[in-house]
């Protein structure tokens, strides 16, 4: 039986997975009121800088304080579907599930999320802030070059992986999480975000997920993907319209 450990990170109570690889975990507690779970303020850690990184605070207590064999994030509403239907809660990846499927995958990636009519880059910079992305361009132009066709490959595109949801075999996830936050912290030191607003000081967060691709590519990591289920219910309507909305502000603003 392999030994695989999920964090579930969370910042408030929530009702949690039963299964025994899931590990919730309050992301940001350094700065915040404790929760009856785990907390990733022990060890090494980041937690303090959960306003800028989100759940990777929990990700880089994970990478630095669990010795599992394969180490995931989902989120405690955003978990990896099993192949079943049924009530939501029931259709959450079992441990049995688990480990049939890392037999002969070491990597489980969510489904590509689509835009359709943005590139990754065109949608964050219309959400966002575009110092961001071309800054992170920068700084790997300087430091790994080699990452460059897969970053400029990875913007173009109107797909990618989301929500820094991943397991991994514990060596991929060592070497992931150290080109990961090294390209991260050079960025925080970089950028001025004195002037950003709440949602967009998450920064560093939001450009972890589309790093995710990138380092993926460069290093020809195989994987497989599982569809996301989500607790809680989408409000498509609203959310394409927000989508729409920083679309038209964006072209507007060229």
């Amino acid at each position: 039986m392999k030994d695989i450990k999920i964090i579930v990170a969370t910042h408030k109570t929530y009702p949690m997975p039963s299964a025994q690889m899931y590990l919730p975990l309050q992301v940001g507690s350094a700065i915040s009121e404790a929760l009856p779970y785990a907390h990733d303020d022990t060890g090494r850690n980041i937690s303090e800088k959960n306003k800028t990184f989100c759940e990777l605070t929990g990700l880089y207590w994970a990478w630095q304080n669990l010795g599992a064999d394969y180490i995931g994030l989902c989120h405690y509403r955003r978990y990896f579907a099993r192949r079943a239907f049924g009530k939501k809660e029931a259709r959450i990846l079992s441990d049995g599930e688990a480990q049939v499927l890392l037999l002969d995958h070491d990597v489980v990636l969510p489904k590509k999320r689509n835009y359709w009519i943005e590139t990754n880059y065109s949608q964050y910079v219309h959400a966002h802030h575009r110092e961001d992305l071309d800054t992170t361009r920068q700084i790997l132009a300087e430091v790994c070059p080699e990452y460059l066709p897969a970053y400029d490959a990875v913007m173009g595109r109107t797909s990618g992986h989301r929500f820094n949801m991943f397991i991994m075999k514990k060596d991929i996830l060592d070497a992931y999480c150290g080109w990961l936050f090294d390209i991260l912290f050079r960025l925080e030191d970089r950028l001025d975000i004195s002037g950003y607003d709440a949602v967009s000081r998450r920064v560093f967060g939001y450009v972890g997920e589309r790093l995710l691709d990138v380092w993926v590519e460069t290093n020809h990591i195989a994987y497989t993907e599982l569809p996301v289920v989500n607790l809680e219910n989408q409000h498509w309507l609203k959310k394409g319209g927000r989508f729409l909305l920083r679309k038209w502000r964006g072209m507007r603003q060229k």
